[in-house]
């Protein structure tokens, strides 16, 4: 990667001749103090922090302080560069003050993140994406620090496992705002106000979703857990089937199980009413069967492995 020092015309390129100390001084700390894993970088030091990508790699962070996905990503990328504790050094460029290096950098819109190794440019990624991926972008070039913590989606999965709802929600409403458009988060979003109780809320977060996204499996498979709670029979009803047996209980019971997210028990149902009874409520049991498949995800274990049981069931 060249770069044209915007002060004499001059390329700036890495040195390998300069010295060592030269090479080391951005990332240098007076005695006692953790080393800066994190500067910015101008026309004054461009052409240092080039020289030092021969012995760190650097995450280049191009922004503006216009760009509000930039004020959303620079604390994220400031955090992992302290989790990392040096294993990059995340340099930070103000291209509005830096006009003539971003365009050297062909920074065509902020954020973007270039990650540049011995004086050449890696890999980058452009736009304010969520932490998760950048945990995993970042995992391809560097191992994950030890006792690295949960991502706020990992974070949120287990709260839910435990069922703590309420933090789940917390999470993704604090993740909904800080990436207004990672529709995802809205989603999951929407799916912990489900687990809360609140169908109506929920269906309400996924209506306001862009059409496209409104409409795609993650979404309608929300929407079929809230249709699942408003259609599974109350506790009262459940218990006045009494020992009842027929399509209707067993249809009955099998979608309480759902609505509750006692999946697996759920399934079991309705596959056993699907063989036994095909022709129940105009064929109820496989079509609420794809529903919960799509309220749980293709890749769901469960969707899996009772899809090639549905599947074997009928072929």
């Amino acid at each position: 990667m060249s770069i044209v020092d915007p002060r004499t015309g001059e390329p700036l390129t890495a040195d390998t001749s300069a010295p060592q100390e030269a090479q080391s001084q951005p990332a240098q700390a007076e005695a006692g103090e953790a080393p800066k894993v994190i500067i910015d970088v101008d026309a004054s030091n461009i052409q240092q922090v080039l020289e030092l990508s021969m012995q760190v790699p650097v995450l280049l962070d191009c922004w503006a302080p216009w760009c509000g996905p930039c004020k959303n990503l620079m604390p994220v990328l400031e955090k992992l560069a302290r989790e990392y504790q040096g294993a990059f050094l995340l340099a930070k460029l103000n291209i509005d003050e830096n006009q003539e290096i971003a365009a050297q950098l062909g920074v065509r819109s902020v954020p973007d993140v270039k990650l540049v190794s011995q004086g050449g440019l890696v890999d980058h990624f452009q736009g304010a994406l969520p932490e998760k991926e950048i945990r995993e972008w970042l995992g391809r070039y560097f191992p994950a620090p030890e006792d690295a913590p949960a991502s706020p989606e990992d974070q949120a999965a287990e709260a839910l496992a435990a069922g703590d709802a309420a933090t789940a929600r917390a999470i993704y409403q604090e993740l909904s705002q800080q990436y207004p458009d990672h529709t995802p988060y809205q989603v999951e979003l929407a799916r912990t106000l489900v687990a809360e109780g609140r169908g109506e809320e929920a269906r309400s977060v996924l209506d306001n979703l862009p059409p496209e996204e409104r409409d795609a499996a993650p979404a309608r498979g929300v929407r079929a857990s809230i249709e699942f709670g408003e259609e599974a029979p109350s506790a009262e009803e459940l218990a006045a089937l009494g020992k009842r047996d027929d399509s209707e209980a067993q249809y009955l019971r099998a979608l309480r199980r759902v609505a509750d997210g006692d999946y697996e028990p759920g399934l079991e149902g309705l596959l056993a009413l699907m063989k036994a009874d095909r022709a129940y409520g105009d064929d109820a049991a496989r079509k609420t069967l794809l529903r919960v498949f799509d309220a749980l995800g293709a890749d769901h274990p469960l969707t899996v492995s009772y899809r090639r049981k549905l599947f074997a069931m009928l072929y």
